[in-house]
């Protein structure tokens, strides 16, 4: 004989013996007790067997020995439904974007930037690394990320988003600027800011020196200040406490860099699409202007869609 367990009707019985009786169980699944009674009976129909022996004691019930047999499984399956209905009202776990951002550009008003992000896209779980760009691009290129911030020079090449940024040459707030080798505050090897002060230096017909190097942009900013060496900044580095070089000085004016945000690819999936374009919108407004103004992007991030 083939059996259809009917959860419902398992639920009335379950109620009925853990209850005591056919009142209270009706009243704890806020259903009559004559319906509970019809469905006790056909649940009997269908496994073909009594479950319940009604007691003298009104609404009194005791579990027949199939009856007790078929209560164990019922707990079963009405927790099992449970927590299948349970797993489908969760939402959907979130999807992630992983972002990479240029080291010296990870600071509080990019971070602020993002927690808006992730406060306003919750379906989106945002990974952000920082690293120099050169790196960035390797993450890149090896699938580990999925858009880079970067620096570079001014360039033609594909970009969701293009920004220039004004640089600045830096000393402390005192001493001589004639040293010969210059000594220079810098960025590690293969940051565009070393890149472009060592070439500018050179140019003039004087040596350089590298005398105090750091991965992180507080320690080149320090290095500054207290007079290590001088260096090549975008001006929303620039501290208080650093003096401005002009080409009086002997440090001529370096044309702008780049900010670029770029991807592997031009074909986007949602949530890379998603911040590319909160990106593309709102970097602008963390450089104020003075440090990078957007330009047209050769590929509109609308036009990825």
């Amino acid at each position: 004989m083939r059996m259809e367990l009917d959860l419902d009707l398992l639920r009335s019985f379950v109620a009925v013996v853990e209850t005591g009786g056919f009142t209270r169980a009706a009243e704890r699944i806020h259903l009559t007790q004559s319906t509970i009674s019809q469905q006790i009976k056909r649940l009997e129909d269908s496994v073909g067997h009594s479950l319940l022996v009604r007691e003298r004691a009104p609404g009194g019930v005791q579990l027949t020995e199939e009856g007790e047999v078929l209560l164990g499984y019922a707990r079963r399956l009405l927790s099992i439904s449970a927590e299948a209905e349970a797993a489908l009202r969760r939402p959907a776990a979130a999807k992630t974007v992983r972002l990479g951002v240029p080291e010296d550009f990870a600071g509080r008003r990019l971070i602020d930037l993002l927690s808006g992000f992730s406060r306003a896209s919750p379906h989106l779980r945002l990974d952000t690394v920082s690293g120099w760009s050169f790196e960035l691009r390797r993450l890149l290129d090896n699938g580990e990320i999925d858009l880079a911030l970067i620096k570079r020079e001014p360039s033609d090449a594909p970009c969701l988003g293009r920004w220039e940024e004004t640089l600045a040459w830096v000393a402390g707030p005192s001493g001589a600027l004639d040293a010969d080798p210059v000594p220079l505050a810098m960025f590690p090897q293969g940051c565009i800011y070393r890149q472009r002060a060592t070439r500018a230096i050179e140019a003039t017909g004087r040596m350089w020196r590298i005398a105090y190097t750091s991965q992180g942009l507080i320690g080149v900013q320090a290095a500054v200040a207290s007079g290590l060496g001088i260096s090549l900044l975008p001006v929303d580095a620039v501290l208080p406490e650093h003096r401005l070089l002009r080409a009086a000085d002997g440090f001529a004016e370096q044309p702008p860099s780049e900010l670029a945000l770029i991807a592997p690819s031009p074909r986007l999936d949602a949530p890379a699409r998603d911040l590319a374009a909160f990106l593309a919108a709102n970097i602008g407004s963390i450089l104020h202007g003075s440090v990078a103004r957007p330009k047209e992007a050769r590929r509109p991030v609308a036009a990825l869609r």
